[in-house]
C-alpha cells in the first residue's frame, strides 16, 4: 500500500481552523494602512512588496498611492533546498540614504520575514555604520495586513488587523491562495 500525500494533507487542512478573507475585505485592509500613513503625514518614495503574499497588497497600494513599487523575495516556506531569501543592497543603500521605504507583507506571521531584512541590510550596506538604529521606523516602515501579536517582530508600524495565533491558531487564507479545486491532474 502506499503511502497518498495528497490524502493525508486534505486530511491535515481539514482540521486546521481557517480564517478566510475576501477581495472586499483585502482592498478594505489596504485603505486602511493607507489612511494609517496619511495620518502619521508619512509617504514612502517606494513600497516593497514581499514575494509571494505581499505582492498583491502591495500592488493594491501602489495603484491606490500611485507610488512606484518593487518585491523583494525573501521566502522561508515553498522554497527548495538550494534556494535563500534575496539580499538587496540598492534597497539597503537607499534606506541608509534616508529614502522612505513601505515594506509591506500581507502577515507578520512568526516574525523571521520582516527580522530578517532588519538584520540583512545592515550587513548588505555599511555594515559598520551605527546610523542604522535611526532607520527603522523612521524613514523604512513595516506595514501588514494581519499582525500576529505572538510574532517575534514587534516591528510592524501598520497594520489594518491584528490576531492572536497563541490564544487561537488559525491558518489565514487569503484570496489568491490556492484554496479551490483546480480538477484532477
Amino acid at each position: 500500500m502506499s503511502y497518498d500525500y495528497f490524502r493525508e494533507w486534505e486530511n491535515i487542512r481539514a482540521m486546521v481552523n481557517k480564517v478566510y478573507y475576501t477581495w472586499k475585505d483585502i482592498e478594505h485592509m489596504v485603505n486602511t494602512i493607507n489612511n494609517l500613513m496619511f495620518a502619521d503625514n508619512w509617504r514612502p518614495d517606494y513600497i516593497v512588496g514581499m514575494t509571494r503574499g505581499g505582492l498583491v497588497p502591495s500592488v493594491m497600494m501602489s495603484n491606490i498611492t500611485g507610488i512606484t513599487m518593487h518585491a523583494l523575495d525573501v521566502r522561508f516556506r515553498d522554497v527548495d533546498g538550494n534556494y535563500g531569501p534575496e539580499s538587496n543592497t540598492w534597497m539597503a543603500e537607499d534606506a541608509h540614504a534616508g529614502k522612505n521605504i513601505l515594506i509591506f507583507d500581507d502577515i507578520n506571521d512568526s516574525g523571521k520575514t520582516m527580522q530578517w531584512i532588519k538584520d540583512d541590510w545592515p550587513q548588505s550596506a555599511y555594515p559598520s555604520d551605527t546610523t542604522w538604529d535611526n532607520v527603522w521606523g523612521k524613514n523604512v516602515r513595516f506595514a501588514s495586513l494581519l499582525d500576529n501579536q505572538a510574532s517575534n517582530f514587534g516591528d510592524v508600524d501598520y497594520t489594518a488587523m491584528e490576531i492572536n495565533k497563541m490564544e487561537k491558531d488559525v491558518w489565514v487564507v487569503f484570496p489568491w491562495e490556492g484554496e479551490r479545486d483546480y480538477g484532477n491532474f
